[in-house]
């Protein structure tokens, strides 16, 4: 279990978690994650977002099927329960949205605030776990998670926190508190390398605060404030029948 973390409200809660996974059981999982050129992966390649995804059991290889399971297990999500304070927390085993998770060179994905209630089981999402798994990833290739404040507006004011991508690092956030997050800017690492991450999201019962959205809401980069492509597309991906 978890023996040490660092904790951080601002701008919203997060909580990162070093040598997250014990040498033996990294290396299994790490050696099993899906080559980026498989076809099994989902790919999202549009102005907001490049990456491939994959969040179907049946095709995790066994080491990566069973830390998905330890995610689920009550032991588990007992003890994130704890480290955060969240109470009644219930793990989303369909992984709607989460799973593996694989960006390239020029990979992207525009800061955004998540979907708020779960489509298909009517629970508010409430945290993000997610472990970096890239093997001596250099940080001046970008790729760190970055969390943004929220403006008045109910758009990303300023960036506040970078989470690097370091191999078995994990960090754990709540995303119910206007939590802006992404990595906008196109990752520059060498060809044949790639940000490869896991990802499992937790969910609790609906509150009065929770914000009417079934779809991930996306912010324009700086230069794509003005293009009405980009806008479309935003809107569009922000529609619950959006599949693209």
């Amino acid at each position: 279990m978890i023996k040490s973390y660092s904790k951080s409200n601002i701008p919203f809660d997060h909580y990162i978690i070093d040598n997250f996974l014990s040498e033996d059981i990294l290396e299994k999982v790490s050696n099993q994650f899906f080559d980026y050129n498989s076809d099994d992966w989902f790919f999202y390649n549009n102005a907001i977002e490049n990456k491939k995804t994959l969040q179907d059991w049946h095709k995790f290889p066994s080491e990566i099927y069973k830390l998905f399971q330890f995610f689920c297990s009550p032991e588990f999500v007992t003890e994130v329960s704890k480290i955060t304070g969240v109470k009644s927390l219930y793990p989303d085993y369909g992984l709607h949205g989460a799973g593996m998770h694989i960006h390239s060179r020029n990979g992207k994905l525009n800061i955004h605030k998540d979907y708020s209630i779960h489509p298909k089981l009517g629970l508010q999402r409430k945290l993000n776990l997610i472990l970096f798994l890239s093997k001596d990833w250099d940080i001046s290739w970008g790729g760190s998670l970055e969390f943004w404040s929220n403006g008045s507006d109910n758009k990303p004011l300023k960036l506040e926190k970078k989470v690097d991508c370091v191999y078995n690092r994990a960090v754990i956030f709540d995303t119910t508190q206007n939590s802006w997050h992404g990595l906008p800017d196109e990752i520059k690492c060498p060809e044949g390398v790639y940000r490869k991450t896991l990802a499992m999201y937790y969910l609790t019962e609906v509150d009065d605060k929770c914000e009417n959205r079934f779809r991930a809401l996306f912010s324009p980069t700086k230069k794509q404030e003005n293009d009405i492509d980009v806008i479309n597309l935003i809107n569009s991906r922000s529609k619950i029948d959006y599949h693209a």
